[in-house]
């Protein structure tokens, strides 16, 4: 049953305070520290999958971000809400971002991760892990998995439950996941072994979606997840073998199309994983982004919360956060 995998919550980390934003925080926010260097990660490919440089990522300034700020401040004034942004082009160093260091809820953007954690534990410690086969009772499938729900019987391989929680945020198979790498407290030290010190993951599905402001279980910024992701999509976190399959993953979404992806040209390829909280509007998009003409990808994150609890999400308003990033990265 479900309710054996439950790990305690995770002890409070210490959580990095020098997080930058590249731009300030509206009226009755508080402003975000600054953010430490990036992880030093290889430089990236020009397609999904492909061997990478040996070069470290250099130094480069940050975006100036003064009309960024406009530009997504007056979309948070029309929308009623937060938006947490964050984008690095890999070629160069480059980022920008706003509200970058807040916090935000992660909802389904860590199955992006935990499968990312299933492929390095099967490299690393448990050959095979990828091919076995799980079986579950009809009483521990969640609201929302369309995947799952079919295999009650049958069951699926731990390989195709990291494409279910990838491609279509099935629930169970983010939950099954989650008791393969020892729970929520998992998670979070692979979280740290990406070199992030705020993403945090405390709950299963679905109560990790019930999220308040000011809460701290169950969330990351997007400096932190986009750096991460940066590490697993066009870094050194996984090997090359299990990147292209992870990148494979991700441009198989079936859930984004109204968000990242809408807001760029469709001559670029996309790989995401979105996440949709039960509360406040939370709407959110992680992803890794190979423009047409680029030498490299662009790592994105988008996470937006709204002022009220019953507030619907808008799915709009990241395709338009998306559409500013790249402009001010000098993509379009």
């Amino acid at each position: 049953m479900r309710n054996a995998w439950r790990i305690p919550v995770v002890p409070k980390a210490a959580l990095v305070t020098s997080l930058l934003v590249a731009g300030g925080a509206l009226g009755g926010c508080s402003a975000p520290a600054a953010e430490p260097p990036p992880p030093r990660t290889k430089a990236a490919t020009s397609a999904p999958g492909t061997p990478r440089a040996q070069t470290a990522t250099p130094a480069v300034p940050q975006v100036e971000t003064a009309a960024v700020r406009r530009e997504l401040r007056a979309l948070e004034a029309s929308f009623d809400g937060r938006i947490g942004a964050y984008a690095i082009d890999t070629a160069t160093g480059r980022t920008v971002g706003h509200r970058a260091g807040e916090r935000f809820p992660l909802a389904s953007t860590f199955k992006a991760v935990v499968a990312a954690a299933v492929l390095h534990k099967a490299r690393t410690s448990d050959p095979g892990l990828l091919k076995r086969v799980v079986r579950w009772a009809a009483a521990e499938v969640e609201p929302y998995s369309p995947t799952t729900q079919k295999h009650v019987k049958s069951g699926l391989t731990i390989g195709r439950l990291c494409e279910a929680a990838i491609t279509q945020s099935d629930n169970t198979a983010g939950n099954i996941l989650l008791k393969e790498i020892g729970g929520p407290a998992g998670l979070t030290r692979y979280f740290r072994s990406l070199g992030d010190e705020v993403s945090r993951s405390d709950r299963w599905e679905p109560e990790m979606n019930r999220w308040k402001p000011g809460e701290k279980r169950d969330t990351t910024s997007p400096a932190a997840m986009a750096h991460g992701f940066r590490r697993l999509t066009a870094g050194d976190a996984l090997n090359a073998k299990d990147q292209a399959r992870f990148n494979a993953w991700l441009l198989a979404n079936k859930t984004g199309g109204d968000r990242i992806r809408a807001g760029l040209p469709s001559t670029w390829k996309v790989g995401d994983k979105t996440g949709t909280g039960g509360t406040y509007g939370t709407a959110n998009d992680v992803a890794v982004i190979w423009p047409a003409k680029a030498a490299a990808p662009i790592v994105m994150a988008v996470y937006t919360s709204r002022k009220a609890a019953e507030a619907d999400a808008e799915e709009e308003v990241l395709a338009k956060t998306a559409a500013i990033l790249v402009r001010a990265l000098g993509e379009n």
